[in-house]
């Protein structure tokens, strides 16, 4: 075409695009956009699930062997997720089960540091910081449906308002799901094999009535998705979801029917919100329904190809057709995100928390469920309740197509307390002072250098590993008992069975030796690495008299000497926080070294750091006392001292008690000030069998 014959119909083409746009508008044909320019997010946790369930993680490989005696699940939709995003190859939950885990989770804090340890289901989260409340202060609406079991153990209630952490309690504008532990074992709340009726809340009421034939996996996807539709159409703020699922754990029961066709706003998994069809799979037979992949699926049961193989067992028929359910729900989740057109700039996170279980809570008559089936630990070993890497590796998939490049791998290690600093930054924020975790953006995005996450794990069970064939001879019925782990590098420290606090770690290259079966620490090159790994244990964590370990009351040791001078470094930060943020995370506005301590006296109302040096002049145990007009949090070594933000009532005296080796041990004092009259906070510490204090003058820098 000419330019001249362009030039002719440039008018009527201006003219028949305004049309068009006008008719769009007038008839509301045009999707909705995206309203903010924070990501949406959304975090999916699976009960139980573990690394080597996944297709893309393990299970494919089982596949591609075309070994007939060895049977394996499909996962499409999550290998999509893998191949549109980032796979996380390195990452450990806290504790291997779930209550600490998702403790940790949600507080951002180490086991090391959070309240519930050990086996403390249903105890109280404590009243801190929380990816709910963190995200809800940095413009979130926020949400939880599912399980939670955080509530408080106090006493068995039906009144959701009873239990002080409950999750409006803790962070959360909306929740729907099981509040107890327990009810999370049970997959109908009406139609139980185990034990029924259980309780779903909708925030803090019971809901007893009109969940009939409801399938948890299929009730919690339904309500996410309405969730998500009315946020995103009637709230311009972003939003945070934690989408819980209670399956594929404990009781295995099946789903209705087969999953709904199509998905996202009009097909798949709907919610109707009539008693007694609360959902569109509300009908049918409830525990029936087995995906036809596995409904006649056959296996060379004794490795055997002359004799004829035979049909799976039923319960590993309920474990395969649980998790596709979930994989089904993932994809229907994907489309509704797509519909709404928020999927470039929603982070979706998807993964377990903790490795697979041998828990079937079947009826008599069922086969046990044994992680060995699909050898569901992948390639390592350990199952639920080990520390070894087959307890605490979880498949970890995170996608967003706004920032994240496809089908990426990391391999740096990470930790689930992690995702709190990651979420804050990428919200834009720097997160509470009071965090273990380290973001983990520079990694999925490219952008930037990753620092090292704080891989560390602490957990008590009086059993032992299972002696599963596939699993190492010496990890084989391996007595469990107190046990800990600590990764640096490609290095897994490891202890089973801790008796005293100074037991030689295991020392594994968990890169190359998967199985953990060649230990390394007799070797003299990794002499200092044991010896680093003995003290970090002691120098990172608070103890606990809810969860005792051998090591709690053991000095914890100082820095090699170095010359220091009175003083300490103060650095002075700007911007506006409604928490005491990680300052050490952030650019200083102005620092100087400090000599005349009355250059506290005068400050002017901001945030600050001070970091320092305490000398210890003899071993023993001291008394710390810490109080700040305003906001404070202070570490010693890595481990969290004092925390006056959250929960803290100004000028409140906060006092603990610790033992220390004699020499020097650094302090970072984190403080946020109000006023610019007076010292901003009172920092104290004796040694328990002599009444001389030390304040801030006892405080040093180097020369």
């Amino acid at each position: 075409m000419s330019l001249h014959v362009q030039m002719k119909y440039l008018p009527n083409l201006y003219f028949l695009v305004l049309i068009i746009l006008f008719s769009q508008t007038i008839c509301g044909q045009q999707k909705p956009v995206q309203k903010a320019e924070k990501p949406n997010i959304l975090f999916i946790l699976v009960d139980d699930l573990g690394y080597g369930d996944v297709g893309v993680f393990f299970q494919n490989e089982r596949r591609n062997r075309g070994d007939d005696s060895e049977p394996w699940m499909a996962t499409p939709h999550l290998d999509q997720m893998a191949y549109e995003g980032a796979m996380l190859t390195n990452h450990y939950v806290p504790a291997p089960v779930c209550a600490p885990s998702r403790a940790s989770l949600l507080s951002g804090l180490s086991q090391g540091h959070a309240n519930v340890r050990d086996n403390q289901f249903d105890k109280a989260l404590a009243n801190n910081h929380t990816l709910g409340s963190v995200l809800r202060q940095a413009g979130y609406t926020t949400a939880l449906i599912g399980k939670y079991g955080l509530k408080c153990s106090a006493k068995w209630s039906e009144n959701g308002d009873s239990w002080p952490a409950q999750p409006l309690n803790r962070g959360f504008d909306y929740f729907y799901g099981y509040m107890r532990h327990g009810d999370g074992h049970e997959h109908y709340p009406n139609e139980g094999i185990y034990r029924s009726p259980k309780t779903v809340y909708e925030n803090t009421t019971a809901i007893n009535t009109g969940l009939d034939k409801s399938y948890t996996a299929d009730l919690w996807t339904a309500r996410a998705k309405k969730w998500i539709t009315e946020q995103v159409k009637e709230d311009d703020k972003p939003f945070f979801m934690f989408l819980s699922y209670d399956t594929p754990h404990a009781v295995l029961e099946l789903p209705t029917q087969e999953y709904p066709k199509g998905g996202g706003l009009d097909g798949g998994l709907q919610w109707l919100g009539k008693v007694g069809k609360m959902i569109n799979t509300a009908s049918g037979t409830p525990d029936s329904y087995i995906h036809p992949d596995y409904a006649k699926a056959t296996y060379d049961h004794d490795n055997n190809r002359e004799t004829p193989e035979v049909v799976w067992p039923e319960t590993y028929k309920r474990y395969a057709t649980s998790v596709r359910r979930i994989d089904d729900a993932l994809g229907d989740i994907f489309k509704l995100l797509k519909d709404l057109d928020i999927d470039e700039n929603t982070l979706v996170v998807f993964t377990s928390d903790n490795g697979p279980s041998r828990e079937s809570y079947l009826p008599e008559g069922y086969v046990e469920n044994t992680p060995d089936f699909f050898n569901s630990f992948g390639p390592f070993d350990g199952i639920k309740r080990d520390v070894l890497e087959g307890g605490l590796r979880t498949p970890l998939i995170v996608r967003w197509p706004a920032q994240i490049a496809k089908n990426k791998v990391v391999e740096s290690p990470s930790i689930f307390y992690d995702w709190l600093p990651t979420f804050t930054e990428a919200a834009g924020l720097t997160p509470p002072a009071n965090t273990d975790g380290t973001s983990l953006l520079p990694a999925l995005t490219g952008k930037g250098d990753q620092p090292e996450s704080l891989v560390y794990v602490e957990y008590f069970q009086d059993g032992k590993t299972p002696g599963y064939r596939e699993f190492a001879q010496k990890n084989q019925n391996r007595q469990r008992g107190q046990m800990q782990l600590l990764r640096k590098g490609n290095y897994v420290g490891l202890r089973y069975d801790v008796k005293a606090a100074d037991a030689d770690f295991e020392i594994y290259d968990v890169t190359k030796d998967k199985q953990q079966t060649l230990d390394l620490s007799g070797l003299d090159t990794l002499a200092s690495l044991q010896q680093m790994m003995k003290e970090e244990v002691l120098q990172l964590r608070i103890k606990d008299t809810s969860a005792p370990r051998p090591y709690d009351d053991i000095p914890v040791p100082a820095l090699r000497d170095f010359e220091v001078v009175r003083g300490f470094m103060l650095k002075e930060f700007e911007g506006e926080y409604t928490w005491l943020p990680k300052l050490d995370l952030m650019h200083s506005a102005n620092q100087k070294n400090v000599s005349d301590f009355s250059d506290l006296q005068n400050l002017k109302a901001g945030l600050y750091l001070i970091e320092a040096y305490i000398q210890i002049p003899e071993e023993g145990s001291y008394t710390f006392n810490f109080k700040v007009a305003g906001k404070g949090v202070v570490r010693l070594h890595k481990a969290l001292l004092f925390d006056g933000d959250f929960n803290y009532e100004s000028n409140e005296t906060l006092e603990t008690k610790i033992a220390l080796k004699k020499g020097l041990h650094p302090i970072r004092i984190y403080f946020k000030t109000n006023h610019s009259s007076g010292m901003p906070f009172n920092f104290s510490w004796s040694l328990n069998t002599k009444p001389k204090v030390q304040r801030l003058d006892g405080l040093f820098r180097k020369r």
